[in-house]
């Protein structure tokens, strides 16, 4: 089973690996790529988080039409009661389907939230407050706020199983999600 990732990053990939692992079983080929999100680089809504990894799948998609499956992940922030929230959205392709799936949420510090605010991605204010270099191709801001109790691809790759539902449920129907 060959499974391209919109990304070349080493967090989603091994995340996708973990949840197309946990479903199908180990015989798979994984092939990271970089695809274009056609979003900010910092998306500050759930609609444009949203957009972004379903963008990133259809890229793939057409970079790499041979695969079996293609992933889009992308990461955001949305302000909610007043205070800036943290979340991704998985997007998979194949030929026939298309599984979607949003990570658990969590609230950014104030001390990361200012600088994001100021315009900042996430990942280089958090390397700023945590004295980190290039964190976001690590555990993330996840990983740096529970101590790495939760990794970046421990809290990607749950998601990656949900969306993964459509596909375990072939015989099932679900709403289109228009791509």
């Amino acid at each position: 089973m060959k499974i391209v990732v919109a990304s070349t990053n080493p967090v989603k990939i091994e995340a996708t690996r973990v949840g197309f692992s946990q479903v199908f079983g180990e015989n798979i080929q994984l092939i990271g790529i970089s695809t274009p999100s056609g979003v900010s680089d910092q998306p500050m809504s759930d609609d444009e988080t949203h957009r972004g990894a379903k963008n990133r799948a259809m890229n793939a998609r057409q970079a790499y039409p041979h695969a079996d499956y293609w992933v889009g992940i992308e990461g955001g922030i949305e302000e909610h009661l007043g205070v800036l929230t943290v979340f991704a959205w998985i997007v998979i392709l194949n030929q026939d389907r298309a599984g979607h799936a949003r990570t658990a949420t969590f609230i950014l510090p104030d001390e990361v939230a200012k600088l994001v605010k100021q315009g900042l991605e996430l990942g280089d204010a958090d390397d700023i407050v945590f004295g980190r270099a290039n964190s976001k191709q690590q555990n993330g801001s996840v990983g740096l706020l529970t101590h790495d109790r939760i990794d970046r691809a421990g809290y990607y790759s749950p998601a990656i199983i949900l969306a993964l539902i459509p596909f375990i449920n072939p015989e099932l129907s679900f709403v289109h999600i228009p791509l």
